[in-house]
């Protein structure tokens, strides 16, 4: 006799602002706009970080031309999901180096944003121990979880202090999308319709990563993915997160 899966917590709702910071276009996509468009819908105040523009991620479209159509792609996704603000630090696709400059970017854009939430995407070197994850990921993935303290310590980076960014403590919980050792849970139904047309915006990159119908595509990962997490959440479709509490 096989013993009932550990249970995924309910995500806490006593927040009204989040930020998520990911290395990519289509990083928050692929992981957790379902949640995103859920908690939109319920007055919340969400706002997006990018590292790279995308640039180095389709082998048939050189980087000066790829960034500017992966970035309106990207401001296209996020708006079905309820995300008007959208931006981008500029890091170099592919080679994104986890360090001081990295984790001042994230600090910065924590102080401007103030975000009670931080969300971001797996930091750890695979996917469940099975497929190997990207350096880009785990360089913000890491940043973003150091930045949490960071963008609270005046002494650390005093230049953003005098740039007019105050020191922000206010971050209560860093989550982590795509984790393979998550915690909690929220219920993707709201959002579910919403995280596949979001998905879809993002038609260049991925009528180059598959043959399949792009609608189809999407609608079978993403709901392959909630559905996957439903035996741990009282057998709803949810988005996992690994929740770190501060």
């Amino acid at each position: 006799m096989t013993s009932a899966p550990d249970q995924l917590l309910p995500m806490p709702e006593d927040w009204r602002r989040a930020l998520a910071v990911v290395a990519h276009p289509d990083d928050l996509e692929y992981g957790c706009s379902a949640a995103i468009a859920g908690w939109t819908d319920g007055g919340r105040e969400i706002a997006y970080v990018l590292a790279t523009r995308g640039e180095a991620g389709i082998d048939t479209i050189d980087p000066a031309t790829c960034a500017p159509l992966r970035e309106r792609e990207q401001l296209a996704s996020a708006a079905v999901v309820g995300v008007n603000t959208v931006e981008f630090l500029d890091h170099k696709d592919g080679v994104i180096e986890y360090g001081t400059a990295l984790r001042r970017d994230i600090a910065a854009a924590i102080r401007r944003h103030r975000p009670e939430l931080l969300i971001t995407i797996n930091h750890r070197d695979t996917w469940g121990g099975v497929a190997w994850n990207t350096p880009d990921h785990v360089a913000v993935g890491r940043a973003t979880l150091d930045a949490a303290a960071d963008a609270g310590n005046r002494w650390i980076f005093p230049e953003l202090g005098e740039q007019g960014l105050e020191p922000w403590n206010g971050v209560r919980w860093v989550a982590i999308a795509g984790s393979s050792s998550p915690t909690h849970a929220v219920d993707a139904t709201p959002g579910l319709e919403r995280s596949v047309r979001s998905l879809l915006q993002h038609r260049t990159y991925i009528e180059v990563l598959t043959n399949e119908d792009p609608e189809m595509y999407c609608r079978t990962f993403l709901t392959g993915n909630v559905q996957a997490v439903a035996p741990r959440f009282g057998g709803k479709p949810a988005v996992a997160f690994e929740l770190f509490i501060r």
